[in-house]
């Protein structure tokens, strides 16, 4: 009788035990279920959501307040950066009654190139604007390096266009140190000058420190890039002087030309970002 009844203690002990084990488990399970399904349909704060977060959308991806458009700049700084560094291999040559200017590709883009870097600085301040140009500057070495390969690697037997892929992307090591270099220069000095203009002036005189930081920037851009892509043949007398001053100096003028035709432009792009920009502190 006493193992009997032992038996059916246990047994009914057991049959009680299975509702409490299991029970907090089911309501974790639904609450956390109810969680998830409210994280996903409605705006939910980081806090409360980021738990449901990895199984409703994928580790990582956290629903609730809207982004930045820092990532969206930097891939146009970026991008634009490359376009130029290609499309500058061609020299065009313009005559506009008594003048004859002369510029190189490049020019139809890279002025594009300050004025998302005028927005890094703007927005996002030196230390992000800097992180960047260093970004630019490590992809345009990947890409110089990349289309080397390309062009002394052997060319298939039906492959005729070998010359002209060697003309227009084949690496010059004094042009890559020269666009390099000038770009490195000009664009740190451009964000710096910026910053400045914009601790000194806090958010106003936006047009002041756009232009300046422009004339500063290619300024230096200018100077480093003919120096080094044109200095050894102006000293050894195979290419004019005055036709290097001519490059650099109607390629400045056009530079900070566009700069300042494309000021309203600017001020839409960085107002837009500055309101998309949850962090964004305005500066007294």
């Amino acid at each position: 009788m006493s193992t009997t009844s032992r038996a059916q203690e246990s047994a009914a002990t057991e049959a009680g035990a299975a509702p409490t084990a299991t029970s907090p488990t089911d309501t974790s399970s639904t609450t956390a279920s109810a969680t998830s399904a409210h994280s996903v349909t409605s705006p939910a704060p980081v806090a409360e959501s980021a738990g449901s977060a990895g199984s409703a959308t994928g580790p990582g991806v956290v629903p609730g307040p809207r982004r930045g458009l820092y990532d969206v700049v930097a891939v146009m700084f970026v991008s634009f950066l490359l376009i130029s560094n290609i499309a500058a291999t061609k020299l065009i040559g313009l005559d506009l009654g008594p003048f004859h200017l002369i510029f190189d590709g490049g020019a139809i883009l890279f002025p594009l190139t300050y004025i998302f870097g005028d927005v890094l600085s703007e927005v996002y301040g030196f230390k992000s604007a800097r992180r960047v140009i260093v970004l630019g500057f490590i992809v345009q070495l990947i890409a110089s390096f990349a289309f080397w390969l390309a062009v002394s690697a052997p060319a298939a037997a039906d492959y005729t266009d070998q010359d002209a892929f060697a003309a227009v992307l084949g690496v010059v090591p004094r042009f890559v140190a020269a666009s390099m270099g000038g770009y490195l220069v000009g664009q740190l000095l451009n964000s710096y000058v910026l910053v400045k203009i914009k601790q000194r002036w806090g958010e106003k005189q936006l047009w002041a420190r756009l232009i300046g930081s422009t004339i500063v920037g290619e300024a230096a851009d200018t100077a480093v890039f003919c120096a080094i892509a044109w200095g050894g043949l102006v000293v050894a007398g195979e290419m004019p002087l005055a036709t290097i001053i001519n490059l650099g100096v109607v390629g400045f003028l056009y530079k900070v030309g566009v700069e300042v035709l494309f000021l309203p432009a600017t001020y839409a792009v960085v107002g837009v970002v500055k309101r998309r920009e949850p962090e964004y502190v305005p500066t007294n």
